[in-house]
C-alpha cells in the first residue's frame, strides 16, 4: 500500500474541503512570513476597500439575523423542537443556562472588558459631551458590540446546525443548512465551497482570538516582572507552548480533565468578577447597570441600522469597531455555534432563541459594566492613570488591577484565566476544524489534530509578524465577508425547512379517509397505490358524485327547498350541487378535477410502483364562500352525501347569526332592494 493510500485510510478529512483550505492558509502564511511589509500593505489596501464598499452589508446582515430570530421566536414556528417531537432536552434547564454562560466567556472578555469602555470614553463618538454622557455612551457602544447582535450571529449558525442535525439527521456542518435549497447537491461542489469558506472563516477567527490571548499573556508577564521583553520571540514562545498544550490535550483523550479545567477557569473568572464588583464602585456599578440596560434597549433599533451614511467623519469609527466585531463574530460562529447546537437537542426553537440571545448577552453586559465602568471611574479618580497606557491595549487589564487592592493576586488570577482560555479555546477549535473538514465526523486520528495545531500556530505567528493584531483582524474581516453572505442564504434555507416542517407536521388525514372502517380496505388500498388520471376522476364524478347529488336534489325538494345539480363536462370536468336561496347566497358544493405535481423523489423511486408521471389528478371540493377544498376521491356515495350535509348544516348555522351576514347575504338582492328604495 502506497503512502498516499495509507494516508487516505487513516484520515477523516475530505479532500475537496481540506485541500483548498490548507493551500489558502499556507499561501497566506508564506506571504506574510517572507514579505511582511508587502503583506501588511496589501492587507491594509484590501481592508480599506472592504470598509469603503461593504460596511453597510455587515450592519444590515447583523440586523437581519436578529430580526429573523425574533420573528421565529414569536411565530408558531417557535414551538418546533430541535429533534424529534418526543425528544427531551439532554441537559436540565439550569445546566443548559450554565453552559450558555460558559459560551459567553472567553479571551475576548478578558481583553476588551477594560479596554473597550476606556477607549470609547477617551475618544467619544460624539463631541461636546459631559463626563457622565461620555461614560454612558461608552458603555452603550460596548453593550452594542458584545450584546444581542453578537449572539444573533452565533445563534443563526447554532440554530441551523441543531435543527438540521437533530431534526433532519444531517451532519453538523454548515452545508447541511442549505439542504432545503440545494437538496442532494449539498454533497457536491456547492456544499464543498460552503464548508471551505466556513473552515477558513473559523481558522482566521481562531487565530485572531489566539493572537489577542498571546499579546495579553505577554503583557501580563511583563506587568508581573516575569518577562522584560517586547521581542517577537516571546510571542513565538507563548504561542508554541500554548499550542503544544492544546494539541496534547486534544490527542491524549483526557477530555474529563479538560472539562474540569474549564470549570475551574469559569470559577476563577467568576471570582474575578465578584472581586471587581466589591473592590470597585459597587453602588455605581449596580445603578449604572440598570440605567445602561435601559439606554441600550431603548436605542437598540437605531443602533441596529446605523451606518453613518450622512456622517462620513464617523465612518472610520464604525469600520474600526463595529465592522471588525461583526466579522469576528461571524468567523467564530461555526465554533461557538457547534458548541451551542450540541447542548441544545430537545429544546424548542423559542426556548433556544430566548436562551442563546439573552443569557450570554446579559452576562457579557454584566462583565463589561463591572470591569469597564470601574475602569472609567478609576481613571477619573486617578487623573488619567489608565488613559496614560491606553495605547497599550493588552496591558490595560493589568494596569486596571494595579489600581485595586490585592493587585498582584488579581493579576496572577487573570493571567491564569487568560492562559487556560487560550489552551481550551485552541483545543476546542481544533475539534471544530476537524469536524468541518470531515463533514461532521467527530473522531479524528492524532496526526490531524497535530496538523491543525501547527497550522493555527504558524498562521497566527505569520500574521502577527507581518502587522500584529491588525493583520489578524484584516484577514478575519476579508474571509468573513463571503461567510456573511452564506449566513444570509442560510436564513432562507432555515426558513424553508421550518415552513416545510410546519406544513408536514400539521398535515392531517384527508377528508375522504376520516370515516374509514376496516370494510372494503382492499379497494381503498388499490386507489392509494395507483395514481389517478383524468379518466379516473371523470369516472368518480359520474359513478359516485352524480348519483349522490341527484339523490340530494330529490330529498331537498321533498322538503320544499329548491336544489339543482350541474355537471360541467370538459378537459377538467366538474360537478355542482346547489341550493337556491332568496335572501341568502346560494349554497354550493362543487367538485372539480385538479392536477397536482408529484415530488421527484416519489417519481424516481423504483420501489414506489405504478407512478410514472410527475402529475396526478384529484377530485377537489370548492364552496360558495371560496374556502379551500379537499380531496374526496376515497368517499363512497353515502359518505359524500354525508359530507355535503355537514357543509350545508355549517352554512345554515352561519346564516342564522347576523355577525356573518357579510358572507352569507345575497349581495345582488341587497343591491336591488337598495336601488328600489332610493
Amino acid at each position: 500500500m502506497s503512502v498516499l493510500q495509507q494516508l487516505r485510510a487513516t484520515t477523516t478529512l475530505k479532500a475537496p474541503i481540506f485541500v483548498p483550505t490548507v493551500i489558502f492558509v499556507i499561501l497566506i502564511a508564506t506571504f506574510c512570513s517572507i514579505f511582511p511589509e508587502q503583506a501588511q500593505t496589501t492587507l491594509n489596501a484590501i481592508k480599506q476597500s472592504v470598509f469603503a464598499n461593504f460596511s453597510w452589508f455587515y450592519i444590515l446582515a447583523g440586523s437581519i439575523f436578529f430580526l429573523f430570530l425574533m420573528f421565529l421566536c414569536v411565530s408558531s414556528l417557535g414551538s418546533i423542537r430541535l429533534g424529534a417531537d418526543t425528544d427531551e432536552p439532554e441537559f436540565s434547564f439550569p445546566s443548559w443556562i450554565a453552559m450558555l454562560f460558559a459560551a459567553g466567556m472567553g479571551i475576548g472578555l478578558m481583553y476588551f472588558g477594560v479596554a473597550e469602555p476606556i477607549l470609547h470614553y477617551l475618544k467619544p463618538l460624539r463631541q461636546g459631551l459631559s463626563e457622565a454622557e461620555r461614560m454612558k455612551d461608552a458603555m452603550m457602544m460596548t453593550f452594542y458590540h458584545w450584546g444581542i447582535h453578537a449572539w444573533a450571529i452565533y445563534a443563526v449558525i447554532a440554530l441551523a446546525l441543531a435543527y438540521f442535525g437533530f431534526r433532519y439527521k444531517l451532519p453538523l456542518t454548515v452545508r447541511s443548512g442549505f439542504y432545503p435549497l440545494m437538496k442532494n447537491r449539498i454533497s457536491g461542489f456547492g456544499g464543498h465551497a460552503i464548508d471551505v469558506v466556513a473552515l477558513c472563516s473559523t481558522i482566521f477567527g481562531l487565530t485572531t482570538t489566539l493572537g489577542y490571548g498571546a499579546m495579553q499573556v505577554k503583557a501580563g508577564f511583563n506587568n508581573l516582572g516575569l518577562l522584560d521583553s517586547n521581542s517577537f520571540g516571546v510571542l513565538i514562545m507563548i504561542v508554541s507552548v500554548a499550542m503544544a498544550l492544546a494539541i496534547t490535550s486534544a490527542i491524549s483523550g483526557v477530555g474529563r480533565g479538560v472539562k474540569i479545567l474549564s470549570e475551574i477557569n469559569l470559577l476563577l473568572a467568576g471570582l474575578l468578577l465578584v472581586f471587581v464588583i466589591i473592590a470597585g464602585p459597587t453602588l455605581l456599578l449596580f445603578s449604572g447597570l440598570t440605567e445602561n440596560l435601559g439606554y441600550y434597549f431603548s436605542s437598540l433599533l437605531e443602533l441596529s441600522f446605523r451606518t453613518f451614511a450622512y456622517e462620513p467623519e464617523n465612518q472610520g469609527w464604525l469600520s474600526n469597531w463595529t465592522i471588525l466585531y461583526w466579522s469576528w463574530w461571524a468567523s467564530w460562529a461555526p465554533f461557538v455555534g457547534m458548541f451551542i447546537a450540541k447542548i441544545s437537542k430537545g429544546r424548542t426553537i423559542r426556548e433556544f432563541i430566548l436562551g442563546v440571545l439573552f443569557v450570554p448577552s446579559l452576562f457579557n453586559i454584566l462583565w463589561m459594566t463591572s470591569f469597564g465602568e470601574s475602569a472609567i471611574w478609576i481613571d477619573q479618580q486617578t487623573n488619567g492613570a489608565l488613559a496614560a497606557i491606553s495605547n497599550n491595549t493588552e496591558a490595560l487589564l493589568f494596569g486596571f488591577f494595579d489600581q485595586l487592592p490585592f493587585s498582584i493576586i488579581a493579576s496572577v488570577v487573570a493571567l491564569m484565566v487568560i492562559s487556560i482560555f487560550f489552551v481550551t479555546s485552541a483545543d476546542s477549535g481544533i475539534f471544530v476544524l476537524n469536524c468541518i473538514a470531515s463533514q461532521g465526523e467527530e473522531k479524528a486520528p492524532k496526526w490531524q489534530t497535530i496538523l491543525w495545531g501547527i497550522l493555527l500556530a504558524v498562521l497566527g505567528l505569520s500574521l502577527l509578524y507581518s502587522g500584529g493584531l491588525a493583520s489578524l483582524q484584516t484577514m478575519t474581516l476579508i474571509i468573513a465577508l463571503p461567510f456573511m453572505a452564506i449566513m444570509i442564504a442560510l436564513c432562507f434555507g432555515l426558513w424553508k425547512g421550518l415552513m416545510v416542517d410546519s406544513q408536514y407536521s400539521s398535515k392531517t388525514f384527508s377528508q375522504g379517509s376520516a370515516s374509514w372502517t376496516s370494510g372494503d380496505w382492499k379497494t381503498r388500498l388499490e386507489k392509494i397505490v395507483n395514481p389517478t388520471n383524468r379518466k379516473d376522476i371523470r369516472r368518480f364524478l359520474t359513478k359516485i358524485a352524480r348519483p349522490a347529488f341527484n339523490e340530494l336534489v330529490e330529498e331537498f325538494e321533498s322538503h320544499g327547498l329548491t336544489a339543482q345539480m350541474n355537471f360541467i363536462n370538459g378537459k377538467n370536468p366538474k360537478i355542482e350541487f346547489e341550493v337556491i336561496k332568496e335572501n341568502l347566497r346560494n349554497f354550493l358544493y362543487g367538485i372539480e378535477c385538479q392536477s397536482r405535481e408529484l415530488s421527484d423523489l416519489v417519481v424516481e423511486d423504483s420501489n414506489v410502483p405504478n407512478i410514472e408521471e410527475s402529475k396526478i389528478y384529484e377530485p377537489i371540493t370548492y364552496f360558495f364562500d371560496g374556502r379551500q377544498g379537499y380531496d374526496v376521491q376515497y368517499m363512497t356515495k353515502d359518505e359524500l352525501i354525508a359530507d355535503v350535509l355537514k357543509q350545508y348544516e355549517r352554512f345554515m348555522n352561519l346564516a342564522m347569526d347576523d355577525s356573518h351576514d357579510l358572507m352569507t347575504a345575497d349581495v345582488e338582492n341587497i343591491g336591488e332592494s337598495t336601488g328600489s328604495g332610493q
